[in-house]
């Protein structure tokens, strides 16, 4: 009889991805994957393309700042939990593997009082407030950075790196040119915000194009409702709100990258070794995207700019420059000594499971 594991994870495809990344390894293993998340969160989304029983339950923010939210969400926490409960005694799982969000501290806090093992992930430099929460019933937290293992407990914490989608690296970039449009004989930037899309990031780019567009095509991944129609017939330049299937074939066909600081998001920059430019999340944020590009330009991977400080000149300036000098960021990517995620998590999971 095969093994039961049960994913959870969401509020951003940062929180999904490394999750699916795991699906062909574990199948292999011998495992049935289940997954808990959200009602509507992206997480169902993303799991409409796979053949993994999706259980959704009730879920709320935890924030740090007043909201009037903040007096209901609780309830809609416990909820979940008695939910999370419930399906995890129907499924009884030999072990739980989050990748955070808020949703996933409902599910690791009843895995836990089930006695089930719960593997955590943590993408950042610094815990979020979900993971916060289940470190101290977790089993063992996968570390995506160094210096995130001082933030966890002795001797749970494992550096891991984090798990990348392996077809992201079989992409075409012919099947790319023809979805976008574009010749081959012209450099391709590439725009991606998140899943979430990044509205400032969006109009400097927009505003930039009169000049990118002289030596560069643009692919811009700008995020749910956020195409301009008013711009769907410029030359050379290309939106889509998201991609799945192609994605791969548009980071095969992009020379340079421009990008939010996301950890899952710059790992599989540095797993395809696409030189980058990176913007990280300020507002709304805690900061964690900041500390992530700091790591990443400290160690020869990218060029960072500050959101606040940069406008389209800069942005212009700064994207010029990556692709002059790119091979000198390939090659530092190139050096990093990437490790074996997916065979660490796995093996993981192997030790732990029931």
């Amino acid at each position: 009889m095969n093994k039961k594991i049960v994913f959870t994870g969401g509020g951003t495809a940062g929180h999904v991805t490394p999750n699916i990344a795991l699906f062909p390894f574990l199948e292999k293993e011998g495992y049935d994957a289940y997954y808990i998340g959200s009602y509507n969160g992206i997480e169902k989304r993303l799991m409409e393309d796979f053949d993994v029983p999706y259980y959704g339950i009730s879920t709320g923010k935890l924030r740090r700042y007043f909201d009037l939210k903040n007096l209901s969400d609780p309830f809609r926490v416990i909820k979940g939990y008695s939910q999370a409960l419930k399906i995890l005694k129907e499924l009884k799982p030999d072990i739980v593997f989050s990748k955070g969000g808020f949703v996933s501290v409902p599910v690791i806090r009843a895995a836990a009082a089930l006695k089930i093992p719960c593997i955590i992930h943590e993408s950042d430099m610094t815990p979020g407030l979900a993971n916060k929460l289940c470190i101290p019933v977790a089993t063992k937290v996968c570390c995506n950075f160094p210096e995130t293992v001082k933030y966890v407990p002795a001797g749970k914490a494992i550096l891991t790196g984090s798990p990348i989608r392996t077809e992201l690296t079989t992409g075409s970039k012919l099947a790319a040119l023809e979805l976008c449009g574009f010749t081959a004989n012209k450099p391709v930037v590439m725009v991606i915000g998140g899943s979430q899309g990044a509205t400032s990031v969006n109009v400097m780019v927009r505003e930039a194009l009169p000049k990118l567009l002289e030596n560069f095509q643009v692919v811009h991944i700008c995020g749910k409702d956020k195409v301009d129609n008013l711009m769907l017939t410029i030359p050379g330049y290309k939106q889509f709100e998201y991609l799945k299937s192609d994605l791969k074939d548009v980071f095969a066909m992009a020379d340079v990258v421009v990008s939010r600081a996301g950890a899952n998001a710059i790992c599989e920059l540095l797993a395809l070794k696409k030189p980058n430019l990176l913007i990280p999340l300020q507002v709304g944020s805690r900061g964690d995207q900041i500390l992530n590009a700091r790591s990443f330009e400290e160690q020869g991977f990218s060029i960072v700019l500050r959101e606040d400080f940069t406008d389209c000149d800069i942005l212009t300036e700064k994207i010029y420059e990556l692709y002059e000098n790119r091979h000198t960021y390939i090659n530092k990517m190139s050096e990093s000594g990437q490790m074996n995620s997916i065979d660490t998590i796995v093996n993981l999971i192997k030790e732990y499971s029931n």
